[in-house]
């Protein structure tokens, strides 16, 4: 290099610093187009759809005795299951119901997995419905792209506007329906032509009705996979033996097109063809061949297509079935699954189930056809009548919670000479009554020193049905 070259100052400018990538926190929602499918499992989807709707919209309408069959009457704090009636002092059945609810999750989630959020879970029912309309009116997965990406004309206005009011009608008919378990239906259908319904009917109809349109129709899939915690903590009753929708990829990969009657083996290829029919039925829009994720619901979609198209091809159905992380992993063959069904978790889950609705149903077999409640007046504890006798003062609830009428005679035990005093020596009790019954109890001064003395109420039925029902209570002596 020349003197003069080297003379030449080189400045030099310090690098900059390169700014920090900003990642959002939130992914903007794609709209998901799951093509329609059909196959075993679609059947049996479409069967227990139709089940569950027809129990929802259907058991509202059936009488009892004269009264709908099954009936939430929250105004009188009665609930109605055909002959059965639970009072507010029933609620431990609520509590057992509730048990027997989550441990019957427990032991079928342990055995087979997310078949509840694929087959029966509302929200995967009503989406289903939504999706139902939305084909019926715009057409399958291809149509219904293209038509999003025209522009709107008349015509896709008048497409899109047929399939969001059916689809609000829907809601508004499921928000009906809800209010009619509550409030006597009938009596709501002959409001509904003047629309003067209360203000607490008008308000869950339309609440029910507008989150039915919104989770159903525009969330769908975003409730599966973020609102529903059912979701993020499914793993925890998972096991290997567990039945899940798995991807075989010893058979499928390395996957590749080919043209039909290829020899997939000669060509260096696994039996996947690479078509991606399993994403395009997915309702959450995953691709099962990279494994098991927390959003797949189970729903078999994948399945269907999936062995459609292996039977286009020749190649043997099963590529995406329903098996166990350990068969797929060779530990056992899937003809010993259902010989895993005895592994200690589900035993375990299932004897906790069996005993909670055992105690449930043996409790309600021997309930008492009559509630009684003893209440002391606590105004007047004691007094003497002009006869010299020591009398307290008692209000008896009385409670019918059969659809009989109950005939009653009421006794006290427990002093020498205590006697009760009623304003009637037998009492009618319609059915499903509650009554109060106001009494008087009597004893000399030597049998009731002063101090607090334990009795015995005694109710005793009048008729074929004999029962008798003792209540403890106290008498204030002198």
């Amino acid at each position: 290099m020349s003197d003069e070259l080297k003379k030449i100052p080189i400045k030099v400018e310090p690098a900059k610093p390169k700014e920090p990538e900003l990642q959002s926190l939130y992914a903007a929602h794609k709209k998901i187009y799951p093509k329609s499918v059909s196959g075993v499992f679609a059947k049996w989807r479409i069967l227990f759809i139709l089940a569950t709707q027809l129990v929802f919209f259907a058991t509202p309408w059936l009488q009892w005795n004269g009264r709908q069959a099954v009936l939430w009457d929250m105004v009188n704090r009665k609930f109605y299951i055909f002959g059965l009636t639970i009072w507010p002092q029933d609620f431990v059945y609520l509590a057992a119901f509730l048990m027997a609810a989550a441990f019957g999750l427990f032991v079928w989630t342990t055995i087979a997995g997310r078949l509840w959020c694929g087959y029966a879970c509302p929200q995967t029912v009503y989406t289903e419905i939504m999706l139902w309309i939305e084909h019926w009116v715009e057409g399958d997965r291809n149509a219904r792209l293209k038509l999003d990406k025209e522009g709107m004309s008349a015509r896709k206005f008048r497409i899109k506007a047929t399939k969001e009011t059916l689809m609000v009608a829907f809601s508004l008919v499921t928000g009906f329906t809800l209010v009619g378990w509550f409030t006597p239906i009938r009596e709501l259908t002959d409001a509904l032509p003047t629309f003067s319904f209360g203000p607490w009917e008008t308000f869950w109809i339309f609440f029910y009705a507008g989150f039915t349109y919104l989770l159903a129709n525009r969330l769908r899939e975003q409730v599966c996979k973020y609102m529903c915690p059912y979701a993020r903590f499914q793993s925890v009753m998972f096991d290997e033996d567990t039945l899940i929708i798995s991807y075989d990829a010893v058979r499928g990969e390395p996957r590749g097109a080919r043209k039909k009657g290829t020899d997939a083996k000669a060509a260096g290829l696994g039996e996947c063809i690479d078509c991606k029919q399993c994403i395009h039925v997915c309702p959450v829009g995953i691709d099962i061949r990279d494994g098991l994720q927390y959003e797949c619901i189970g729903c078999a979609a994948c399945i269907d297509i999936c062995d459609e198209v292996m039977d286009k091809v020749g190649s043997p159905r099963g590529l995406i079935r329903y098996t166990t992380e350990a068969a797929l992993e060779g530990k056992y063959p899937e003809s010993a699954i259902l010989s895993r069904l005895k592994r200690p978790r589900v035993v375990m889950y299932t004897l906790v189930l069996a005993l909670v609705l055992i105690s449930a149903l043996v409790s309600l077999s021997m309930r008492a056809p009559l509630k009684v409640d003893i209440i002391r007046d606590r105004a007047s504890l004691v007094r003497e009548t002009d006869d010299g006798l020591l009398e307290n003062s008692y209000s008896i609830r009385l409670i019918n919670v059969t659809d009989e009428e109950q005939r009653l005679k009421l006794s006290v035990e427990g002093l020498p000479d205590i006697r009760l005093l009623a304003d009637k020596d037998e009492i009618v009790l319609p059915p499903l009554a509650n009554e109060l019954i106001g009494v008087r109890v009597q004893a000399p001064p030597e049998s009731a020193p002063k101090g607090s003395h334990k009795i015995e109420f005694e109710v005793k039925s009048v008729g074929e049905n004999h029962f008798e029902i003792e209540e403890k209570s106290s008498f204030i002596g002198e």
